[in-house]
């Protein structure tokens, strides 16, 4: 069946739409990442998104729950040039299109997909429509306008757990605050000897803190920090309590939570092979993003933060750490679940200190 992707700027791309979801509206934002597709369609952090995948070729070896980010799909859509016909991998439980037609995300195929991150690129990350008719164009662009409106606001309170957990049986204790987390950040915490207690976004500083944890864990997730004030107080209160630890979403509340602002970036940094450098030892590491704000650069000097880390592709802050507390977070994913990661370092020290 023909598909379309509607921009909200009125630019329309044509294709094939490949499942029965014939309908689906989010921001629109690309991933460069060459593997990981199955992270990407399951990470609540792209909550809300359609993901357009640069990589020419997505599906090649199928869909298996071990490499879930989470319990289940999380985009809103799916756009790509081209879906393999014959999967193949001996872990392999379903094909992408089956997977995605059971989790009823619409999926695009058939797309000229370098054009359209030029778009994304050159004029911003914006809303889009995928459809299968397109009648009345502007009533699409008035869609896909207030599709990229929706995601501007609190996004947590939709993928942030409703109740208290419990996983591993380690000998430190480490609260997670989840904001949308995956998966391979609990197992990377149970593989170092921690045990884990998972609790809701909107959990109070006080009912934390009578959990005893040796630290706190500020989860990555979706969406506008600056919409989740309610995480931000929560963190302010837990700074010279507790070594705090965040990545993503959580990088950003700490660094609201110690006086810094954040900004919007035009199209983001999504993909698995982003190039960051270490203040320190002058180092660089390939790094696994997705996030559309970043710490503002004019902010941060009259805090108590320091930089620490540093994106080679655009100079934005990547990591940061307090002059004198325990307290340091980055803006990528140091897991890299389900893959290998020249960052899970970070675990190690963080777990460390405790």
């Amino acid at each position: 069946m023909k598909g379309y992707l509607v921009l909200e700027n009125g630019r329309i791309f044509t294709g094939r739409l490949l499942n029965d979801c014939i309908k689906a509206g989010g921001e629109v934002v690309f991933s460069t990442a060459m593997i990981s597709y199955q992270d990407i369609i399951t990470d609540p952090s792209y909550y809300g998104q359609i993901v357009v995948m640069t990589y020419p070729l997505v599906g090649n070896v199928g869909f298996n729950e071990k490499s879930f980010a989470s319990n289940a799909a999380m985009v809103k859509g799916l756009v790509m040039r081209e879906a393999t016909d014959f999967p193949s991998h001996y872990e392999m439980e379903t094909d992408l299109i089956s997977f995605l037609n059971k989790s009823e995300i619409a999926v695009l195929t058939e797309i000229d997909t370098r054009a359209l991150t030029r778009v994304l690129r050159n004029q911003g990350t914006m809303g889009g429509v995928i459809t299968d008719r397109i009648d009345n164009k502007a009533l699409l662009m008035e869609k896909a306008r207030k599709a990229a409106e929706a995601t501007s606001g609190d996004m947590v309170k939709y993928v942030s757990r409703k109740n208290i957990m419990k996983f591993g049986q380690g000998d430190k204790k480490v609260v997670l605050i989840d904001l949308g987390t995956k998966r391979g950040v609990i197992e990377s915490f149970i593989n170092r000897g921690c045990q884990v207690i998972a609790v809701p976004a909107h959990s109070e500083y006080n009912d934390i803190l009578d959990l005893n944890p040796d630290g706190v864990f500020v989860s990555d997730g979706p969406g506008d920090p600056r919409s989740i004030s309610y995480v931000v107080n929560t963190v302010q209160h837990l700074v010279e309590r507790k070594p705090l630890l965040g990545i993503g979403l959580g990088h950003q509340v700490i660094a609201m939570a110690l006086g810094a602002s954040i900004r919007r970036l035009d199209f983001g940094h999504r993909g698995s092979n982003h190039p960051v450098k270490n203040l320190n030892n002058s180092r660089v590491y390939i790094t696994t993003q997705n996030h559309g704000y970043v710490i503002d650069e004019n902010t941060i000097r009259d805090t108590s933060l320091e930089v620490t880390m540093r994106s080679l592709n655009d100079s934005t802050i990547e990591g940061i750490r307090h002059k004198s507390l325990p307290v340091f977070s980055v803006q990528f994913d140091p897991e890299g679940y389900p893959g290998y990661s020249d960052t899970g370092f970070f675990f190690d020290e963080y777990v460390a200190g405790l």
